[in-house]
């Protein structure tokens, strides 16, 4: 994940971002139309917000039952030390594997939140072994399967 250099938001920047959380693929011409701002201008603030790490990246979110049907779990991981080392370690580990969509430390409770999704349980297993060994430290793993996924909306409040 790309550093986020601190830069102040005014109004247009805000209604810059709305606009493009809604739909990111629009054109510029079209976002600078519905934000009553001249192309260039348009162009050049977005540029600013990509380079100060403000917009990560413009992605599609595609529906999980659209284009590959799998299972979506929130699993809670639990590490025997809660060292900065080890935390580190197995950060890594995780982000570095595709089926972890999410990756969260937290506190109180577990160590860490993951949001994974995998084509079938036989993909799940295999991915508790790979990231879930006692190599990896891990004291404690509790999954919650989805069932239904009533609301998924990544944006942030502006």
């Amino acid at each position: 994940m790309k550093t986020v250099i601190p830069i102040e938001l005014d109004a247009i920047d805000r209604r810059l971002l709305n606009k493009l959380q809604d739909d990111c693929s629009m054109t510029n011409q079209s976002l600078a139309e519905q934000l009553h701002l001249s192309a260039p201008t348009c162009l050049r603030r977005v540029r600013r917000l990509i380079e100060a790490g403000v917009i990560e990246r413009q992605i599609a979110i595609v529906a999980p039952t659209a284009a590959a049907a799998g299972i979506t779990a929130v699993v809670e991981i639990t590490l025997d030390e809660q060292g900065a080392e080890r935390m580190q370690a197995f950060e890594n580990r995780v982000v570095a594997e595709t089926a972890v969509q999410q990756c969260y430390r937290v506190s109180p409770g577990p160590d860490f939140v993951l949001i994974v999704h995998v084509p079938d349980m036989p993909a799940y297993h295999a991915l508790v072994h790979r990231l879930f060994t006692t190599e990896a430290h891990v004291r404690n793993v509790r999954t919650f399967f989805s069932v239904l996924r009533s609301k998924f909306e990544p944006r942030i409040r502006l």
